[in-house]
C-alpha cells in the first residue's frame, strides 16, 4: 500500500509548478488560467535520507534506493466549489482517494498571474478553501446520518452513533475542521467510512516570491502564525525557483544554485519530508551487498507487518526479525561489525519498528 498527499488551493496559486518541479517532469499544465488541470496528476517523489546513503555505503551495495511519496495535482478549487462551481464535485471527490492533504496558498504578487478573487489575501485565501471542504464535509455526514436512519427504521438505534453525527454536523456548521471536533476515540471505525476531507492530516504551503526567502513580507507572516497557533503544520516555498532548480542537471549544480540564493536547504527536500511526517511514516532499512533500501510505515507498525511491506510471506511466515539501531550500525561499521559488538537484537511479533532500524527478517512459510 502507497501513501500519497493531495496538493490543493485557488486556481493559479502554483500547485502545478510546484508538482512539476516535485517530479522533475512538466506534466502538470501550469498556465495563467483556471482550470488548466482537469484530471489530477501523479507522480512519485523519493525521500533523500542520508542514513541510507551512509548504510549503503558502509554496505557497499550496488543499488542504493530511497523511500517514495506519491504526490497527486488536484486542480484547482473556487467559492462555491462544494455546490459544482467550477467543476467543484469532480475536484472535490478527486481527494477523498489521498491520504493527508497539502494546501497551497498564494503569497506571492505578480500582476501578470490572475487571481481569482482579485487580490492576494492569504488568509481569506485559506478559508475559502476550508469552507468548502467543510461543507462538501457535512453534506456527506447528512447523508451518511440520513442512510443509517432510514436502513435502521422500525429499529433501535445505537445513541453513540446518533451523538457522533450530531457532533459532527453541529461542529462542521460552526466552521470548524472535522479534525478540530472533540470526539470519542471508539468512533474511528464510523470516522474511517465516512472518510471526511477535514478529518485528514493537513499542511498549509505558503507559496512566496524571490523576495521573501530570507524575509516574508506580513501578509506570509500573519498567515504562519494563525496556521501554527491552530496546531497545524506551515512551510514557505518559492516554487518558480524551486522549479528552476529542477531543471539543473547535477545535484552539485542544484547545490550551487540555491547557495546563490542564499537558501540553504532545497523547499522541495523539506516538502517531501515534512510530508512524509505528515502521514505520520517511519523509515526502517533493509541493507546487503545488492540493495540497500529504504521502506515505509506508520508509527506503531508491529515488526510482522513492516515485513509485510517488503513481501507477503515476510509477514504470513514471521519468525523474527534481526534489529541493528542505525546509530550502532555505523558506530561498528555495518552488520558483521553489529554482530561482533553484541548489538542485534532478536524481536519478536509485538516489537514496534523504530524509526532508522536497520532489519533482517527471518520467516518461513
Amino acid at each position: 500500500m502507497g501513501f500519497n498527499c493531495g496538493i490543493l488551493g485557488l486556481p493559479n496559486v502554483g500547485k502545478s509548478t510546484l508538482f512539476n518541479a516535485l517530479t522533475s517532469t512538466q506534466s502538470a499544465e501550469s498556465a495563467n488560467y483556471p482550470f488548466c488541470t482537469i484530471e489530477p496528476n501523479v507522480g512519485k517523489v523519493s525521500l533523500n535520507d542520508v542514513r541510507l546513503e551512509k548504510i549503503s555505503n558502509i554496505s557497499e551495495s550496488e543499488k542504493t534506493i530511497f523511500s517514495q511519496v506519491e504526490f497527486v495535482d488536484i486542480a484547482g478549487l473556487v467559492k462555491g466549489a462544494s455546490k459544482g462551481e467550477g467543476l467543484g464535485n469532480k475536484f472535490l471527490s478527486n481527494l477523498n482517494s489521498v491520504d493527508a492533504l497539502i494546501h497551497v496558498i498564494r503569497c506571492f504578487e505578480n500582476t501578470e498571474i490572475t487571481h481569482v478573487e482579485n487580490t492576494i489575501n492569504p488568509k481569506r485565501d485559506l478559508e475559502i478553501i476550508e469552507t468548502e471542504l467543510i461543507l462538501s464535509d457535512i453534506s456527506k455526514t447528512e447523508k451518511f446520518y440520513q442512510n443509517y436512519l432510514t436502513k435502521n427504521k422500525g429499529k433501535k438505534n445505537d445513541p453513540k452513533i446518533i451523538s457522533l453525527f450530531e457532533k459532527l454536523i453541529e461542529g462542521l456548521s460552526s466552521g470548524k475542521l472535522g479534525s478540530q471536533i472533540i470526539l470519542d476515540n471508539k468512533s474511528s471505525g464510523v470516522l474511517k467510512e465516512l472518510n471526511l476531507l477535514t478529518t485528514k492530516p493537513m499542511m498549509i504551503l505558503g507559496n512566496i516570491e524571490e523576495s521573501q526567502i530570507n524575509k516574508k513580507n506580513t501578509a506570509t507572516y500573519e498567515l504562519e502564525n494563525y496556521v501554527l497557533n491552530r496546531k497545524q503544520k506551515f512551510i514557505s516555498i518559492c516554487a518558480s525557483i524551486e522549479s528552476e532548480v529542477s531543471q539543473l542537471d547535477s545535484d552539485i549544480e542544484k547545490k550551487d544554485f540555491l547557495k546563490s540564493m542564499n537558501i540553504q536547504d532545497s523547499g522541495l527536500d523539506k516538502l517531501v519530508r515534512n510530508g512524509f511526517d505528515l502521514l505520520n511514516l517511519i523509515s526502517f532499512f533493509t541493507s546487503g551487498p545488492k540493495e540497500s533500501r529504504a521502506w515505509s510505515c506508520p508509527k506503531g507498525t508491529k515488526a510482522p507487518q513492516a515485513g509485510g511491506k517488503i513481501h507477503s510471506d515476510f509477514e504470513r511466515g514471521f519468525i523474527k526479525a534481526e534489529t541493528i539501531g542505525y546509530e550502532d550500525f555505523i558506530k561498528f561499521n555495518g552488520d558483521s561489525g553489529c554482530r561482533d559488538a553484541g548489538k542485534v537484537r532478536l524481536e519478536g511479533k509485538e516489537y514496534e519498528v523504530k524509526d532508522g532500524d536497520i532489519i533482517t527478517f527471518k520467516f518461513n512459510v
